[in-house]
């Protein structure tokens, strides 16, 4: 079906219904609102709702990560694959009555979770204090001890000390008449740690010599000496570590708990959506107003339900040609999976087609050819169908998931073709553990042997890949009446490369003449036809002739490249299994036969893993780059905007009946 087409739909009725008709529009995920211009309307100011909607969801998520980093749930690699919980709407209902225990239950982890960096802080800080005070361990008075009636103390560290010596040389000849007392409490850390005692009279002046010294007094108002000091904080750090414990406690206590709090996440986003819709609607005393956006196919559905159920309204009308209408894509189970490129590059605009069945079956294709290896496409395969068929994943996963499924089919055709099954692991395993020869499991060739086959028949799928590019570029101008514009843009193309192509694969392998000689013919019809309709917009005929010249011009230098770079199949084909036959290479090096099995198995899944990996994310990226540079410049301009309904937008539960009208 490609792209959706849309209807404009409005909807009127009672004020009094407005929130459950809001409610059911949100369950339903079909209609896209519209902002309403009408002075006669007023509109309701949500701002401060949505605010603390907003606080209390942060909350929550903030409470949800704490609680899962200290009380993880187990879950296995697929559970944690699946998609959201299913819930009906009469189970919604009961279940948000909990929401005030739950949002109890969220302040108190998160109170808990803040005590506990609190108390981190605190033991960090303490534990700085104690080291600080290590150094003054053996000191045996009162950090503030600073003598007595008749004495003078000084404690304090002076720099650059490294031995009493130095230390004695400070007073040496320089001491007080009633002298002075020196204890050397820790020399280390390139300072000297003393208690420096003298006579009260002679203060002064040792106070001189030790600030001339570099003299830092130590500076507390501690009446514990250091060692008491240090068991005073080593006992506060215990009481805040079983603080902490208590706090760590409070928080597993709700293990188990994840699926309340998840609920009320996607309750509070639910809320916040729908308040966001209402500041939308236009409003009077008695009614409302809402208009927007809805999908065609859902239209008849919507409208049967909500007149039966409301006093409303509705009317339905087509899009205006100045409306910005937004894009829904809806494609086949073939096509369906590279939606996420398209969306990736821009979604259509009006003017476009959805360049995702046209580009599917080339980008199935190309992919596989990239990584060219049965044994690699066969793990694709089987990795993506487990998961898909094991778990209930959604939404854009599930949509890649399947994507690679089907290149995984692909990847598998093409290494059947080409003989690559981990490269060339079957011939090694026939000839070093049996003793047979193999010579080749290609049903078509091997690339290695021939690449200029491969070559050329590469550029033989882009000039398809660039013709089909071509043929929807013709398909858009003639639905739009440009038919001469259709003609002249894409005919001479055509001829020009196929009276090219001949020409130029005989610089490579042989062709036969008669072909050479047809191509000619075409290839100057097709240059004729460029040069006489490119310049037809021109005004006058100088610039009708220069605009010929200049198409032919573009023509060449433009397909020329265009082609050249389809030779990437090529190139990573043959990267692929060329990696995969070296990692066999070094695997079967050992001639012990059981050291062989051993290191192919190891070596071998360990490498292949590792190529698998390399080569799949570059056939991926390669890929898309042929779609978006080669085929999409040919017709696709993008700049749609993506289609965003008010819905259930939830992480973790999804309603049971959502959209009824399919």
């Amino acid at each position: 079906m490609a792209k959706v087409p849309m209807q404009k739909v409005e909807i009127i009725a009672m004020a009094s219904e407005r929130k459950s008709i809001l409610e059911r529009l949100q369950r339903r995920g079909v209609m896209e609102f519209c902002d309403i211009e009408d002075d006669k309307l007023s509109k309701v100011n949500t701002s401060t709702s949505i605010a603390g909607f907003e606080r209390s969801l942060s909350a929550a998520a903030a409470a949800l990560g704490t609680l899962n980093s200290f009380a993880p749930e187990k879950s296995s690699l697929l559970a944690s694959l699946n998609g959201r919980t299913p819930i009906s709407t009469d189970a919604f209902a009961k279940k948000k009555t909990d929401n005030d225990r739950v949002f109890s239950m969220c302040r108190s982890i998160n109170d808990s979770a803040k005590r506990i960096e609190e108390i981190k802080v605190s033991v960090a800080r303490l534990n700085a204090q104690i080291d600080a005070l290590k150094t003054w361990e053996r000191l045996d008075i009162p950090q503030n001890f600073s003598g007595t009636r008749y004495t003078a103390a000084f404690l304090g560290a002076i720099p650059d000390i490294k031995s009493e010596e130095q230390l004695d040389a400070i007073f040496e000849g320089r001491g007080p008449a009633n002298g002075v007392v020196v204890k050397l409490i820790d020399l280390s850390k390139g300072q000297a740690c003393i208690a420096a005692i003298c006579h009260r009279d002679d203060a002064d002046g040792v106070y001189a010599l030790l600030r001339e010294a570099g003299f830092v007094p130590l500076q507390s108002s501690s009446r514990l000496t250091p060692s008491g000091e240090i068991e005073k904080l080593g006992a506060e750090i215990a009481s805040l570590e079983n603080e902490e414990e208590k706090c760590r406690e409070t928080i597993t206590g709700y293990k188990g708990k994840q699926r309340d709090i998840e609920f009320f996440c996607d309750y509070l986003n639910l809320r916040i959506d729908k308040y966001k819709a209402l500041g939308e609607l236009a409003v009077t005393q008695k009614t409302f107003v809402i208009s927007g956006f809805v999908p065609e196919r859902y239209v008849k559905g919507l409208v049967d339900e909500f007149e039966s159920r409301y006093t409303a309204a509705i009317t339905v009308s087509q899009p205006g040609e100045d409306e910005d209408v937004p894009v829904l894509l809806r494609n086949g189970k073939f096509s369906e999976p590279v939606e996420g490129i398209t969306e990736m590059y821009a979604l259509p605009d009006k003017r476009d087609v959805d360049p995702s069945p046209v580009m599917s079956f080339f980008y199935y294709l190309f992919f596989g050819m990239m990584l060219s290896d049965a044994g690699y496409g066969l793990v694709m395969f089987i990795v993506t169908s487990i998961i898909l068929k094991k778990t209930t994943v959604e939404g854009k996963l599930r949509r890649s998931l399947t994507m690679f499924r089907n290149c995984g089919v692909s990847t598998v055709f093409w290494g059947v073709l080409f003989g690559s099954w981990f490269g060339d692991l079957p011939q090694i395993i026939a000839s070093d553990f049996f003793g047979k020869t193999i010579k080749t499991t290609a049903l078509w060739f091997e690339p290695l042997d021939d690449p200029i086959k491969l070559l050329m028949f590469s550029f033989g799928l882009g000039i398809c890949h660039l013709f089909l590019g071509l043929a929807v570029n013709f398909h858009i101008l003639w639905k739009e009446g440009k038919k001469w514009d259709a003609i002249f843009d894409t005919i001479p193309v055509y001829l020009t490369v196929l009276g090219v192509a001949p020409i130029a694969a005989s610089i490579l392998i042989d062709v036969d003449p008669r072909l050479s000689s047809i191509g000619k013919y075409v290839a100057l019809a097709g240059v004729i036809s460029i040069l006489l309709t490119s310049g037809r917009s021109a005004k006058n005929i100088f610039m009708k002739f220069f605009g010929g010249f200049y198409g032919i011009y573009n023509v060449a230098t433009g397909y020329l490249s265009d082609i050249l770079s389809y030779s990437r199949l090529l190139a990573l084909g043959l990267a692929t299994g060329s990696i995969a036959g070296v990692i066999n290479l070094v695997a079967t090096m050992p001639s012990n036969p059981v050291v062989k099995a051993i290191g192919l198995i190891i070596v071998g899944l360990v490498g292949h893993t590792a190529n698998i990996g390399v080569n799949l994310l570059g056939a991926y990226v390669h890929s898309d780059r042929l779609q978006f540079v080669e085929l999409f410049s040919k017709f696709y301009e993008g700049g749609g905007r993506a289609f965003s309904p008010l819905k259930a937008d939830t992480k973790y539960i999804k309603f049971d009946k959502e959209n009824i009208y399919e």
